[in-house]
């Protein structure tokens, strides 16, 4: 028996191992449906009587089938790997500068949350603010990738919209706590 498989060759680009292009508007569906093809032939119980040649090929693509996956799925990760694919990287542990105005608004939603703690329905209308936010910078780094394929832009916009991820988090913690 051997292991079949999407194109081991194409490994070192998540995209075209799973047979998509190249583009941060990705079709998730079409993503779910590779990924899950991939899954289904690689699985280890699939491969139990197989050589051990065979079986660690198999455990080997199980694991880049689920890299490549996990990657592919988040945005932020998809638009960093794109950006790592052509070149530009993001630098995400040296380089935090921001605009200045990106900057001030993230001090306000923080001094909105620690005025608002406790208060549900503040908390909830700051959180359709921020996830607006979050969506327009995703609209925004789509177009700069997919369009303009401007990776150094994208990767810019990649670092904002991780902190507005991590406040996300925190503005979600506390209103869990609420409910």
């Amino acid at each position: 028996m051997s292991v079949v498989v999407a194109n081991l060759s194409a490994s070192d680009d998540y995209f075209r191992f799973f047979g998509l292009g190249q583009q941060f508007n990705l079709d998730l569906a079409a993503l779910d449906r590779a990924y899950l093809a991939i899954q289904k032939e690689v699985h280890p119980d699939r491969h139990a009587r197989g050589s051990d040649t065979e079986q660690r090929l198999a455990m080997q693509m199980a694991t880049l089938a689920n890299t490549a996956f996990q990657t592919l799925k988040n945005p932020i990760q998809r638009g960093l790997y794109l950006c790592q694919l052509h070149g530009v990287d993001a630098r995400l542990e040296t380089n935090t500068a921001m605009p200045t105005a990106f900057l001030m608004q993230q001090m306000e939603w923080r001094e909105s949350l620690e005025e608002q703690e406790g208060k549900l329905n503040a908390l909830e209308a700051l959180a359709d603010e921020v996830n607006r936010s979050k969506r327009k910078a995703l609209s925004e780094i789509a177009l700069v990738i997919d369009s303009e394929k401007n990776y150094e832009r994208a990767a810019e916009l990649l670092r904002g919209l991780l902190f507005i991820d991590k406040f996300a988090l925190e503005l979600d913690d506390a209103i869990s706590v609420l409910v």
